[in-house]
C-alpha cells in the first residue's frame, strides 16, 4: 500500500484538491427536472459557486463563515430540509419578509408582484400528452424573471401570508405548478444553502436525441 500511494502520490493530490474544490469553493449541478422551466432545462448543467454565502467544512453543512448575503432572485442549489436531496429553486423572499399566493400571484410584504404575458408553450408530461403552459414574466422590485404555469394541472396556487423566519428563506421554482418547493419543503434554513448557480455551462437535449444546445452554452442565470 505504501508503495502504491508513493508512486501515485500526484495522482492522489490531484484528487483530493479537486474533491476539496467540488465540496467547498465550486461545483456543478445538472437540472434532472423541469421545475425551473422556462429558465432552466433538463439537460443544462450550472456552475455553482458555492462561496456566494458561507465556507463550510467540505462535505458537511457545517457553516465557518458568511461571506455574502443571499438576495431575492438569486437561484440556489440547497439541500432538502425535509430529506436532504439537492434541489436547485428560486430565491424570492428573505428572512422577516411575509409572504402569500392568491391565484398565483405572488405578495411579499403586502405588495404584489407585477405580471404581463409573454406567450405560451407545450409542457412534457411523463405519463401523459403534452398539456399547454402560460409564460408570465413576473416582476417585483424591479426584479424581472419569466415564469410558467399551467392552469389544466392540480396545484397549489394559494398560500399564507406566512412569515419567512430568521435565517431562513423562501424558495419557488420558477415552473411554478409543477415545483416540490418551499409550499412543500417549507423554508430553507441558511446552513442548508449551497450555492449560487451563475451560468449553464452546457446543456444538451436529454429527452430528444442528445444534441448539444449550443446557444444554451455559458448562458448566464435568467
Amino acid at each position: 500500500m505504501k508503495k502504491l500511494v508513493r508512486e501515485n502520490k500526484g495522482y492522489l493530490m490531484f484528487l483530493l484538491l479537486f474533491g476539496v474544490f467540488r465540496t467547498a469553493i465550486a461545483d456543478w449541478n445538472p437540472i434532472p427536472s423541469g421545475s425551473m422551466r422556462p429558465n432552466l432545462l433538463e439537460g443544462d448543467v450550472v456552475f455553482v459557486n458555492r462561496l456566494a454565502y458561507n465556507v463550510k467544512i467540505p462535505l458537511t453543512d457545517v457553516v465557518l463563515a458568511r461571506v455574502g448575503e443571499p438576495r431575492r432572485g438569486d437561484v440556489v442549489t440547497f439541500s432538502s430540509p425535509t430529506d436532504g436531496t439537492r434541489l436547485i429553486k428560486r430565491l424570492v423572499a428573505l428572512p422577516g419578509d411575509v409572504v402569500e399566493m392568491r391565484d398565483e400571484q405572488l405578495i411579499i410584504n403586502g405588495r404584489s408582484a407585477s405580471y404581463a404575458a409573454a406567450g405560451t408553450a407545450m409542457e412534457p408530461l411523463a405519463d401523459a400528452a403534452p398539456i399547454a403552459a402560460q409564460r408570465i414574466d413576473e416582476t417585483f422590485d424591479g426584479h424581472r424573471r419569466r415564469i410558467q404555469v399551467i392552469p389544466e394541472l392540480m396545484a397549489l396556487r394559494n398560500f399564507g401570508p406566512v412569515a419567512v423566519p430568521r435565517d431562513q428563506f423562501m424558495m419557488l421554482g420558477d415552473n411554478r405548478d409543477r415545483s416540490a418547493d418551499s409550499r412543500m419543503v417549507g423554508m430553507v434554513p441558511r446552513h442548508l444553502l449551497i450555492g449560487r448557480a451563475e451560468r449553464i455551462l452546457a446543456s444538451a437535449d436529454i429527452d430528444g436525441n442528445w444534441m448539444p444546445r449550443m446557444e444554451r452554452f455559458g448562458m448566464k442565470m435568467p
